[in-house]
Parts: C-alpha cells; structure tokens; sequence
C-alpha cells in the first residue's frame, strides 16, 4: 500500500511504498508515469515490511536520478527485518533528513494543513508497531483525509478518546487493510466518513477486508473503494468537493466489493471519476457495476460564452523540467459574450490545481493559455508558476471548476 499526495503547488508526500516483494517497483512506476520528480516528504507509518517495502528503493532512485527526498519521517519503533535495515541504509547513504514523529508534530505542506494525531507519548501496548502508526489528517479547504497506518483496537480507542469529533474526515483509508481489528464502529462514527478506501490483495491471505468491517460500512451506507477491483483510486479536492476517480468501475456496496473483477496490482490506464462527495456533489456519477462510464461534458456555457479546450502541449521541446512555459493548455471562448473566469480553478489528475485570478476573462472566440512555468500574465496568457511539469506526456485531463464549485470542463487527451 502506497499513498501519493499532491498539495495545490505541486508540493508532494508519499506515505508509505507498498509490499516488500515488489521492492518499490510498482510505486516507483506509478510516480515516474505521473511525472513525480522529487519527493518531498517520505512518511512511514511504521515499519512492517508491508509497508516500507520499497523505501530503500525509493530512496536510492529520487537520490540519484531525480531531485531528491525532502525528509522522511518514521515512528521511531524498529523492526528486525533485512527491509528495515536496507531502509536505514539508504537514509545513511544519501544523508536524507530523517525525524522520528508523534503526536502533536504538524508536517508544513502548503496549502494543506497536515495534524499527526499517532503515535502518542508514551507509546502504546508495550510498542507494538501497528498500535503506535503514524496517524495523519491533511486539511484542505472543507474538505480532510484521514489515514490511520495498521492502527487497531487500542490507537482507534486513543483516537476516540483524545479526539472525538475532530476525527471526523471527508474519506477514510480504512486501518490495517480492512482488518476486523480496525474499523471499529466508534472510530467509524467518530470519523463520519463520506467514503472508505480499502487497501489489500484482492486473494489476500488475512481475508482483507474482513466481513465483519464491511458489515460495519454497510451499517452505515458508506462508499467503499476497494483497490484490489478498483485500481488506482485517485482522490481530487478543490478544496469543497471531493472527486473520486478510478481505473475500474466496480460496486462500492461494501457487502458487494468481492464481486467486482480483480485489478493486477501495477496495472495502468487512466481514472474515470465515479463520485462527487461534499460541496456541489449530487452522488454516484457511474454506478459501479458495469463498463461503461459518464463522464462531465468537455465545456460549459454562460450565456452565448463557451469554454472549451484548444489545445493540450503536455511535451515541452527538449526537457519539460527546463522548458516549462513549453508546456500549455489553450482554452477557447467558442461562444459570442465574454466569459468570466475569475477564480476557476484548472486540475489535472494528479490533484495539482491553479486558481485564475481575479480580473481574467476571455472574449468572444479569443483564447486564454496557461503556461505551466512563470511568468508576467496579461490578456491572452496566465503562468501556474510550478517548479515542475504539471501535465502528463502519456495522458491526462483538464478539469475546470468554477469559483463555486462546479465542474464545467473535463477533457482527456
């Protein structure tokens, strides 16, 4: 299991790097695909080979052929495992920054507000590292996330205690895979979640998600993406509203998770969203139990003004990382009044999200480009001011929200 996150300014944290038998190879895949070129933060949650699988691998690639790790933050319980200490070494080797973290600590990331609410001082039942995960809640907007590492029974009943109401999240990632130790049903109703995701082996040899949780989701009519027949699970906030997008479409009736196709862990292919949750969000937007999919139409009309997409140069000559303003979405006025689009935001994605400015409107079959890099705006041409490419060269979407949350534009190409 392996978490990427991606804050407005292209900041990233991964937490976590999945199973020691792939030694990082999906994940490292996965972030290469959606041009990650630095990470930024590496969090374990704690150190079961399950989990820090690849970071060795992780660690030994961005040091030596890309830009870097910011710091890695851990625990601080050891585990006597040859991954633990392959781990250790590439810290050592590279001199990556590393902190040991517990309640209380705030990681700084943007415009994302990140409370570490696990493990506590001192630690709990006699340092057992599922018990004494690193829990985060990240902030952005209306809308949070909870992640909760393998906690069990007792750092749930912690959280409970210390917490209550503050635990409540927009989504869930669901604790210790789905293991009927976790996701007790006073956690579940202190978290509130809009949604669950689970992450496991669709033939997992614990019986991940265990039926007793599931039961629990059930109870409470909670959405449950499940990344064993989902795939890739790609969660969007404009900072009101949750989009919720995946590589397959199957049930999220907890009680009819199993019946959807197994997805091979590595498998790629673009995410379709299938659900709004929070702000303008009117429900399922596929229903999960077929193929087939529907997705927002590519333009949005205000009176006779239509926005539409131009133009997508995702490949900069030469090197993207060199030559950002290279790289640009065109967007077109199709209509005959002028079209306002002050405070719309432009994502892709990956979760990386530009707010137009105030004043900005495109005039009746003008244009407006927006360059990924930087630059002095005018009229006809706006910079996101990233530090690193924002579109994907193998293929992405532009996705339009206005200023009051809805979306009006989501093109792939």
């Amino acid at each position: 299991m392996s978490t990427l996150i991606i804050e407005p300014d292209g900041e990233t944290m991964l937490v976590d790097t999945g199973h020691y038998n792939d030694d990082g190879e999906y994940v490292i895949d996965y972030l290469q695909r959606h041009d990650i070129t630095r990470i930024d933060h590496l969090v374990t949650s704690h150190n079961d080979a399950d989990h820090i699988g690849g970071n060795a691998a992780i660690i030994d690639y961005y040091e030596t052929e890309a830009d870097g790790v910011g710091a890695v933050y851990d625990p601080g319980i050891a585990a006597s495992t040859q991954t633990y200490g392959e781990y250790l070494d590439a810290i050592e080797e590279h001199d990556v920054t590393l902190y040991e973290t517990r309640e209380g600590d705030s990681l700084a990331f943007g415009a994302v507000t990140v409370d570490v609410l696990g493990p506590p001082e001192p630690y709990l039942e006699n340092e057992a590292r599922n018990e004494n995960s690193i829990v985060l809640k990240l902030t952005y907007g209306e809308t949070s996330f909870l992640l909760s590492g393998d906690a069990e029974d007792d750092q749930e009943a912690y959280l409970v205690e210390r917490y209550g109401e503050q635990l409540q999240s927009t989504v869930l990632k669901a604790g210790h895979h789905g293991s009927a130790s976790s996701s007790s049903e006073a956690f579940l109703d202190a978290v509130q979640p809009e949604a669950v995701v689970v992450s496991s082996a669709y033939d997992s040899q614990y019986g991940h998600p265990n039926d007793e949780v599931l039961q629990r989701l059930s109870d409470r009519s909670i959405p449950t993406y499940w990344t064993a027949t989902h795939g890739d699970i790609v969660l969007v906030s404009d900072g009101s509203a949750v989009s919720v997008q995946t590589q397959a479409a199957a049930p999220t009736d907890p009680l009819a998770l199993r019946d959807g196709d197994a997805v091979e862990p590595g498998t790629t292919g673009a995410v379709t969203e299938r659900d709004r949750l929070g702000g303008a969000g009117t429900g399922a937007i596929d229903s999960g139990g077929s193929d087939d999919s529907i997705e927002a139409d590519d333009k949005t009309s205000t009176g006779n003004a239509t926005l539409a997409v131009a133009e997508v140069n995702a490949d900069a000559e030469g090197d993207d990382r060199e030559n950002l303003n290279d790289e640009y979405i065109v967007f077109e006025n199709t209509g005959d009044d002028t079209l306002d689009v002050s405070g719309w935001t432009v994502a892709d994605d990956a979760g990386h999200t530009y707010t137009i400015p105030d004043g900005v409107t495109i005039g009746p079959e003008a244009t407006l480009t927006l360059r990924t890099g930087s630059g002095t705006g005018t009229e006809t041409e706006l910079y996101w001011g990233s530090g690193s490419p924002i579109w994907n060269n193998n293929g992405d979407t532009v996705i339009v929200t206005t200023d009051d949350g809805e979306r009006v534009v989501e093109e792939r190409y």
